[in-house]
């Protein structure tokens, strides 16, 4: 499952295979490069709300060629348990014997607000809104604040490249600009980009390849608040009273438009300034050697280094919780590197039985820095951080080491029954010194029933081909916990002069193990009508042991958190991929792909049987025994022994309780029943249509906006409006403000994801070999009951446990492109 967190032009992903493995730790896969481990953390150097940014959006899409995901215990197999969440394999384009050839896109963007979410625009206002039984108003004007905040954003996307060689050397050169403005207004995100690939054949039994790109990316953000601050944009826009005229008077001066001090939206887009900057090289070399016939071994070198800086500026004299203004440099260097060697033997052992052994090892390093500067209080005209009242003053600073080596073997059988076992050894310096070397096994095998003699006397004129797998397997996962976690760290404070060290509130556990992944997985594939049409199908259940959690401590140990391996987690699901070519002739093709998954998580054991609040959700998503993670619990509506509510003396609804007595419950979730992809495509002669449906469908999403607007403390929700027409008790929104239950909404959505027309020929000239013009559009429409701007949406970015939240994120655009491709 693939989800757009966030709308902003340089917004994260991300990316969920076969669902959340682990508590504390990531759950994305593993990203590779030809080869090479990438960086694809997130660092929200400043803080932007929900806007953060992975570093993913370094790649150029125009240097790929094809990507390919491994799953379940083929991946750790053979890149560790690093993989235990699947791998990304990103394959680059090479270059191809013969003449020079050049490649030259140019394209045209245009991103909106697909829609906007109901506010208040009644004309009136409470004569007292303190008042419950005063139902006078007057009249006011309302403001649409959206206007305020959003904006039609343009952009542009060139990419031009050269490839070609001889029999020896072929080279892939490129370059690329993307410029491109966000729906919110004053944001955007640049990227420069420039890469070579280059092979070379030294001689006969030896090979060598080289890989290099750079990119420079550049970002002016707009903040949002959320989670971890209280200023930004849409933020403002929550919390404000939309009966206040955003708009600055005479002097310059923008009026507050909420009772709490936040931001002014319109202040927000046009004199807050934050932005960042990216400075990034990825590398690799890699040497291939055949020494005999049937002897392979290839070492490989990746490099990935990341310079990324950010800055944070808000003037004095503004509407927001920093009237005296605030100012923020952060910056990190990012350095990590993969060394590969592996050799593979291929013999046949008898005429009928083919041998295959892969050995290999790997070492892998890690290095961050950084270092961060923010004050308030800041000297007029001046936006230097150093220059205010120091509020943050922090460095950071970790290594981290990985390895591994494993051999496997492989036995194929009259080239139709094919046997694997593997072990492999992992470790990850972030464990304990007894723990971190872990060794994990692998059993799989396939059978191709379809070139039986059996087969082909009976079902091969309708199924022409239909392969068994099955497959165990184990991993671990090392990135449950930080470097420093297993030990008892310390904090330093300022006390009449000197800095004594005090104990940090979490407790050190030199025993930590890595959390234990074990996988069964069984499936076929067929194809019928002379492999027009292919199926695909999986089931997997998997099994998480030494979940690693934060465990709370008795106040006499002196601490209050423990990690531990005191968890388990299952997922279990099918998978589904249908391809098919209803037509094929020698003008017209169609091809149609569909895809179905579903996954069921749940947490089969917490210490104690307890319960824990993930940290960025407002004690809404929790790990509970017996439930998928990151479910919300809160409180609940009271209601009666046929489900209606209870109403208290003032006629609203209160919150209820368990039969046990508690006063929250679970009230949803936000792990999908199912999703899904449908893509037709369509060739004419030249012409080509591309129509792709996205479903991800059984899901939760609390929606913290509605909270806040449709309370009356406020006032710019269309809840408020109604109150204010009589059709809902004037106080409702605020009574329900603390009724978790009233805000978690079906996510539901079946999108119109990329809908695309293209059109080639090759005109008269022979300067240019063929001319390709396209119209694409994406996000263009979506079928949902969500009363927010997308369901597609977590303001907690790339989040483990946090999901399904929806507070101040920017909304993904609806986009349209149109491109030109030129080929010399």
């Amino acid at each position: 499952m693939v989800q757009q967190n966030s709308g902003d032009p340089a917004g994260g992903i991300s990316i969920r295979l076969r669902g959340a493995t682990t508590i504390t730790g990531s759950s994305d896969p593993l990203y590779i490069i030809d080869g090479i481990i990438v960086n694809n953390s997130s660092n929200n150097l400043v803080d932007l709300g929900g806007n953060s940014q992975n570093r993913l959006v370094d790649i150029n899409p125009a240097d790929i060629d094809r990507i390919e995901v491994i799953k379940g215990a083929a991946a750790a197999a053979i890149y560790g348990s690093r993989a235990s969440n699947g791998v990304v394999q990103i394959f680059t384009k090479r270059g191809k014997q013969g003449a020079p050839r050049i490649n030259f896109t140019t394209n045209f963007r245009v991103n909106q607000l697909r829609n906007q979410i109901d506010y208040n625009t009644v004309p009136l206002a409470w004569e007292d809104r303190a008042d419950l039984t005063n139902l006078n108003t007057v009249p006011v004007e309302r403001f649409n604040y959206q206007d305020d905040i959003f904006a039609t954003g343009y952009g542009t996307d060139n990419n031009v490249s050269i490839s070609g060689g001889s029999d020896k050397t072929r080279y892939f050169i490129s370059g690329g600009y993307l410029s491109n403005e966000g729906a919110v207004k004053n944001t955007s995100f640049q990227r420069f980009t420039g890469r070579l690939n280059l092979d070379q054949e030294i001689n006969n039994w030896l090979s060598l390849s080289f890989g290099l790109n750079y990119a420079r990316s550049s970002s002016n953000d707009i903040p949002n608040g959320g989670i971890a601050s209280s200023y930004g944009a849409i933020t403002g826009f929550l919390f404000a009273n939309n009966e206040n005229d955003p708009r600055p008077n005479a002097d310059g001066v923008y009026p507050g438009v909420s009772i709490i001090p936040r931001t002014n939206p319109l202040e927000a887009v046009n004199r807050l300034d934050f932005g960042s900057t990216t400075n990034r090289t990825i590398t690799n070399l890699s040497l291939t050697a055949v020494p005999t016939e049937n002897l392979t071994i290839k070492y490989l070198l990746g490099v990935d280094f990341t310079n990324s800086s950010a800055t944070g500026f808000i003037p004095i004299g503004n509407t927001s919780p920093e009237p005296g203004g605030f100012s923020r440099r952060a910056d990190v260097n990012g350095l990590q590197y993969n060394n590969d060697l592996n050799a593979s033997y291929n013999f046949n052992v008898a005429e009928r039985i083919a041998s295959t052994t892969v050995v290999g090892g790997t070492w892998q390093y890690e290095d961050n820095q950084q270092i961060a500067i923010q004050s308030s209080r800041i000297a007029p005209f001046i936006n230097i951080s150093s220059l205010g009242e120091l509020t943050e003053p922090g460095e950071r600073r970790f290594e981290i080491s990985y390895w591994g080596a494993f051999v496997q073997q492989t036995f194929g059988f009259n080239n139709k029954l094919f046997l694997t076992g593997a072990l492999r050894l992992d470790g990850s310096s972030v464990f304990g010194p007894d723990e971190r070397g872990q060794l994990y096994g692998k059993v799989s095998g396939s059978y191709v029933l379809s070139e039986e003699n059996f087969w082909e006397a009976g079902l091969g004129s309708f199924v022409n081909t239909f392969k068994l797998r099955a497959s165990w397997g184990q991993a671990g996962n090392l990135t449950a916990i930080g470097p420093f976690e297993r030990l008892s760290n310390f904090r330093v404070t300022n006390y009449l002069g000197t800095t004594p060290a005090f104990p940090a509130a979490s407790l050190g556990n030199t025993s930590l193990a890595p959390e234990r992944q074990e996988e069964v997985e069984v499936g076929f594939d067929a194809g019928f009508l002379n492999n027009r049409v292919g199926l695909e199908f999986t089931y997997y259940r998997q099994r998480v042991t030494d979940l690693l959690l934060r465990r709370e401590l008795a106040p006499s140990t002196g601490y209050g958190l423990r990690t531990e391996n005191v968890g388990e987690l299952e997922n279990s699901g099918i998978e589904l991929a249908l391809n098919a070519t209803p037509v094929k002739t020698a003008d017209f093709v169609w091809d149609v792909t569909a895809t179905y998954a579903n996954n069921t998580n749940e947490i089969t054991s917490v210490a104690g049987g307890g319960q824990i609040t993930f940290n960025g959700s407002f004690s809404t998503s929790a790990v509970i025994e017996g439930e998928p993670i990151g479910v919300f619990y809160r409180q609940f509506y009271a209601r009666d022994e046929a489900g209606n509510l209870l109403l208290n003396d003032a006629g609203f609804p209160f919150s209820g309780r368990t039969e046990e007595g508690l006063t929250s419950k679970v009230l949803g979730d936000p792990n999908p029943d199912w999703f899904g992809s449908f893509i037709n495509e369509f060739k004419y002669k030249n012409f080509g249509m591309r129509v792709q449906f996205d479903a991800v469908q059984g899901f939760d999403i609390f929606n913290w906006n509605r909270r806040l607007l449709d309370n009356p403390l406020f006032g710019g929700g269309a809840g408020v409006g109604e109150e204010l027409l009589g059709n809902r008790q004037k106080g409702y929104g605020g009574a329900v403000a603390n009724i978790f239950e009233e805000f978690v909404e079906d996510g539901s959505f079946v999108k119109l994801r990329e809908f695309s027309l293209n059109y080639s020929f090759r005109p008269r000239t022979d300067a240019i070999e063929s001319v390709r013009i396209s119209l694409v559009g994406r996000n263009l429409i979506s079928w949902d009951s969500y009363s927010g701007w997308d369901p597609e949406i977590n303001t907690a970015g790339q989040s483990n446990g946090v999901r399904g939240f929806d507070f101040a994120g920017v909304p993904i655009p609806r986009t349209y492109q149109v491109g030109l491709n030129l080929s010399f």
